[in-house]
C-alpha cells in the first residue's frame, strides 16, 4: 500500500493571504491553486454566489521536501470547531480509502462520506475517536 500523509489548512477566507505569507515566510513554492468559481458545479446544486467564487478550493505548496495543502471552506458549510488542521490521506485506491476510512470512522464521527467527487474517485472526511480529523483522498488512475 502506498499512503502519502500531508497537513491540510482550512480557512475562513483567508487561504489566499496564508499562501503568500507562507511562500514569502517558508519559503515556500506554489504547485496548483484553484479557486471554487474556477471549479465545476456540482448537478442540482444552486449557482455560487460571486462572494464565495473567489475563495480558495484547493492549493498545494511546498516547503523544502514536505507538501501542505490549505484551502478556505464556503461560508454555508462550516467547519467544526478544531478542524481547521487537518491530516490530508492519499492513497491509490478506492479500496485503500475504505479501509482506512471505516477504520478510523471506528467510534468516530464522518463529516463528509467517503464517495465520488469531481477530482477523486473516493473522498471523504472523518473524525476519528480521539478528535483528529483526516481527509482520506484517492489518486485518480493514470
Amino acid at each position: 500500500m502506498s499512503i502519502q500523509v500531508n497537513p491540510f489548512i482550512w480557512l475562513d477566507g483567508q487561504a489566499r493571504e496564508a499562501i503568500d505569507f507562507y511562500l514569502e515566510t517558508l519559503p515556500a513554492k506554489l504547485h496548483f491553486i484553484q479557486t471554487f468559481g474556477e471549479g465545476p458545479q456540482q448537478p442540482g446544486e444552486a449557482p455560487m454566489p460571486e462572494t464565495h467564487k473567489a475563495r480558495i478550493a484547493h492549493s498545494v505548496l511546498q516547503a523544502g521536501a514536505s507538501e501542505f495543502y490549505v484551502a478556505d471552506h464556503l461560508p454555508d458549510r462550516p467547519l467544526p470547531l478544531g478542524t481547521g488542521i487537518q491530516i490530508l490521506l492519499t492513497v491509490d485506491t478506492a479500496d485503500e480509502a475504505q479501509r482506512l476510512f471505516g477504520a478510523l470512522g471506528e467510534r468516530g464521527q464522518v463529516l463528509m462520506p467517503l464517495g465520488p467527487i469531481h477530482f477523486s474517485p473516493a473522498y471523504g472526511i472523518v473524525t476519528d475517536k480521539f478528535g483528529v480529523t483526516f481527509q482520506v483522498f484517492t489518486r485518480r488512475s493514470r
